[in-house]
């Protein structure tokens, strides 16, 4: 598909702070093990990076970061939306110069919008730069779903490529595929619905899971591309119960946890979040424990 800007996972980092300051070293290795996993994208500064909590200069230092280490390995996605307009314009037009490769834009929150208003919301953000925007629908967070027939008209623009539906609705999944055809890549943004989503026409997943298999859930997306169903399927079901896990309290506070129990961060979030509860941290740690995820480093 002409519009996909990947085929597979794309892995939507978290982004790693230790002493309440971004550490830079546990996000350079993040990246290089990511890549050697074989993941097929990377994505900075999305909801799982927590980017509301982060500021101006942080964004640009994370951007440099990731872009010199990622090196053009695998396409670096930034995030850039924001509810603000002309912020999301300043902070995609960043990205660009910066060396990003494409953008990830959400719908305008808190100040819902109508459908005319995302038309202008979106069509002003892609005229502002030169690269492939993916929209992002996660009306869960945002309040605002992004109809299917906004994106089939949006996809006129060349800029706007792509669609991550995250909406958790497979009736959403159909409608676009319907709406949209060829003319826009769809990416599953819900990593219990990646065969499902994959089977109406999706070219893969930005996945939160990948965070801490990689490995799994670029093998997951790549066997249905592979014309190999049973065995994508197979790894969606096995991967099931530490997804439900991952997902057992607000994103990305058991994602971190994961990831603080594989060695690779700081079990540290920005307040409003904190770190994962007990009983859910158990869970995790049996889960991850049963699939034979153990630490391999202590930062």
């Amino acid at each position: 598909m002409e519009s996909a800007l990947f085929h597979g996972c794309a892995t939507a980092l978290v982004t790693p702070f230790r002493g309440g300051r971004v550490d830079y070293d546990a996000l350079e290795g993040l990246i290089d093990w990511q890549v050697a996993s074989g993941i097929d994208a990377l994505v900075v500064l999305g909801t799982t990076g927590e980017p509301s909590t982060l500021s101006a200069s942080e964004r640009a230092s994370i951007l440099e970061c990731a872009v010199a280490r990622n090196a053009r390995r695998v396409p670096l996605i930034a995030g850039t939306g924001s509810n603000d307009t002309r912020t999301a314009i300043r902070q995609s037009q960043e990205a660009q110069s910066r060396g990003a490769d494409a953008l990830l834009v959400v719908t305008p929150y808190y100040n819902k919008t109508s459908s005319e208003g995302l038309m202008e919301h979106f069509t002003t953000i892609a005229d502002s730069v030169e690269l492939p925007i993916i929209l992002y629908n996660v009306p869960g967070r945002t309040g605002l779903n992004l109809p299917p027939e906004c994106v089939a008209q949006l996809a006129r623009h060349p800029n706007l490529r792509a669609v991550k539906e995250a909406s958790g609705s497979l009736r959403q999944m159909v409608d676009l595929a319907a709406a949209c055809g060829d003319n826009v890549a769809i990416y599953c943004g819900n990593d219990d619905q990646i065969v499902p989503a994959m089977s109406l026409g999706a070219q893969g997943a930005i996945s939160v899971a990948s965070n801490v298999i990689p490995g799994e859930m670029h093998a997951l997306t790549t066997s249905w591309l592979q014309g190999e169903p049973k065995q994508a399927l197979a790894h969606q079901i096995k991967y099931l119960p530490l997804i439900r896990a991952l997902f057992s309290e607000v994103n990305p506070i058991p994602v971190k946890a994961a990831l603080y129990l594989l060695g690779r961060v700081e079990d540290e979030l920005r307040l409003p979040l904190v770190p994962l509860g007990a009983e859910h941290r158990a869970e995790l740690t049996r889960e991850m424990a049963r699939l034979g995820l153990t630490a391999e480093r202590r930062p």
